[in-house]
């Protein structure tokens, strides 16, 4: 029975987890639901733990990720109970990250309050890393996406979002192993010198000092089309939805004009040369210049999911425009793992099997300013993103995301989607433009403000200013060139401490 409720409560705290990488105002409830899965853990044995953690993150990423189902069902194609135990599947299969971290939690743990907390804040750590990284990696919902309005962002710029989840999951513990030892003399005013230090330091960290100061400002266009996604390959509406893209790219005001992932819809030999060439000349004459989504290649050999720019300076590049390929593919989505054609031959996706960009990619250069694309969930990967800022002297001044989020839906992978954005802004002290098929179209400053943006699921042109910045933060120096490395490495020290400790009292 003890056993019964113990998964219940767990199960309970990992769904309610998900909810602040959607509502980040209930950013605390993060810090709750991680503490409950350590008050669990603290004393269970090695398989508990796993077993406890292993529940706690398929609640997690079930919850986080649920719209999955949408795409797969409602536009893939697949039944409900396929759908839904696919969704079932991956969560369960990612939560063995968890799992693992609970059982090293478990294995590792000397009852030293600040030890174990940092021991615990170490191990979450690794296991978001791994789901990030291992298989081409899925870190959506992560921790920290949960405090990009809370405290705890102040962090950003120096240690990222694994980092921010990493301090979090320590404060965490901090509270409920605070508790567990208030029976010991002074435990409880540990408890509650733990909880003025966290409001203390989070105060403290908000002046932080910035690292990046303002380049120039653009005048931007951003496009919404809202095509719902069972028509936006639909041959019946196909020549409606590429005509009123090619008005409004020609049509908009400002320095430049964006249009989401996929605007048009079709690889270059099956689009009309009277479509495509006002499209080239109309930019390349200038003084306005163009960023939109495209597939490119062709059928036979190889193709990409890619953004095309077009402006004056691009009239001798190869083919008269700038291109950038999209680099981290979505799995079944965009490329077919070995072994699962037969799970993606259940679906209905067009154009399933992408050629991969290169890793690092130069920016789209429009007046003083250097846009860097990325598409659809790349904006995801802060890591990735890091390696354009090895040089400081060509590194972005602004992202800009092309995305197509209407697989999913009228869902949580909306907000989830732009809280994601915010957060690497924070980390790079970048604003990031994002054009949107269905939403949410915005523009977001330096600091994770959204100062303009359309509602989600509306047609329009967005049409507002930008203020691109330079400068390195510390998060883009150590991520440009070492990755996630220093995290991992920082995860395993207060275990080291633990394991000398250990050695000392034997």
């Amino acid at each position: 029975m003890f056993v019964g409720f113990d998964l219940i409560f767990v199960v309970l705290l990992g769904g309610l987890h998900a909810l602040p990488t959607a509502y980040p105002k209930f950013w605390w409830l993060q810090l709750l639901c991680a503490a409950g899965l350590a008050h669990r853990v603290a004393r269970a044995g090695i398989g508990r733990s796993a077993f406890l953690g292993w529940a706690f993150g398929t609640a997690w990423l079930c919850v986080g990720t649920w719209w999955l189902y949408v795409s797969m069902h409602r536009y893939g194609g697949l039944s409900a109970p396929l759908a839904g135990g696919a969704v079932f599947a991956l969560s369960a299969f990612l939560a063995l990250y968890l799992a693992a971290a609970m059982a090293l939690f478990a294995m590792m743990r000397r009852n030293r309050l600040w030890l174990d907390a940092l021991i615990f804040g170490g191990c979450w750590l690794l296991a978001e890393l791994a789901r990030g990284f291992i298989l081409t990696g899925f870190p959506w919902a992560a921790s920290g996406y949960a405090h990009v309005d809370s405290p705890l962002a102040a962090l950003a710029p120096l240690v990222g979002v694994y980092g921010i989840g990493a301090v979090a999951a320590v404060v965490a513990a901090l509270l409920v192993l605070g508790l567990r030892d208030a029976s010991q003399p002074g435990g409880a005013a540990v408890v509650g010198a733990c909880a003025a230090g966290i409001v203390l330091a989070g105060l403290a960290f908000l002046k932080l000092p910035t690292f990046s100061g303002a380049s120039g400002t653009l005048q931007l266009a951003l496009l919404q089309p809202n095509v719902p996604q069972n028509e936006k390959f639909a041959v019946e509406v196909l020549p409606q939805n590429l005509a009123w893209a090619a008005d409004k790219l020609m049509a908009a005001k400002g320095d430049l004009v964006i249009a989401p992932e996929t605007i048009v819809p079709l690889l270059p030999e099956q689009l009309p040369p009277e479509y495509w060439q006002p499209l080239l000349k109309h930019f390349q004459r200038g003084p306005q210049a163009g960023l939109f989504g495209r597939p490119l290649g062709n059928l036979e050999t190889n193709y990409t999911n890619s953004a095309v720019g077009i402006s004056r300076d691009t009239v001798k590049m190869t083919d008269g425009f700038y291109r950038y390929d999209k680099h981290h593919l979505v799995p079944f989505g965009e490329f077919i793992p070995a072994g699962f054609r037969w799970f993606t031959n259940l679906m209905n996706i067009p154009l399933g099997d992408f050629g991969r960009g290169p890793r690092v990619a130069s920016s789209f250069p429009v007046k003083t300013e250097r846009i860097a694309p990325n598409i659809c969930f790349e904006d995801l990967f802060g890591e990735e993103l890091a390696a354009r800022f090895a040089d400081e002297h060509v590194a972005p001044t602004m992202f800009a995301n092309l995305t197509n989020i209407g697989w999913f839906g009228d869902t949580i992978a909306v907000d989830q989607h732009l809280h994601i954005s915010r957060m690497r802004t924070l980390e790079f002290q970048r604003p990031m433009v994002r054009a949107t098929n269905t939403g949410t179209t915005a523009v977001i400053d330096h600091t994770g403000r959204v100062t303009d943006a359309l509602a989600p699921f509306t047609q329009g042109v967005l049409v507002a200013p930008v203020t691109g910045r330079v400068g390195i933060t510390p998060f883009a120096w150590w991520a440009a060139r070492f990755g996630l490395l220093p995290l991992a490495l920082g995860a395993l020290v207060p275990m080291l401490f633990a394991l000398v400790l250990r050695r000392r009292e034997d």
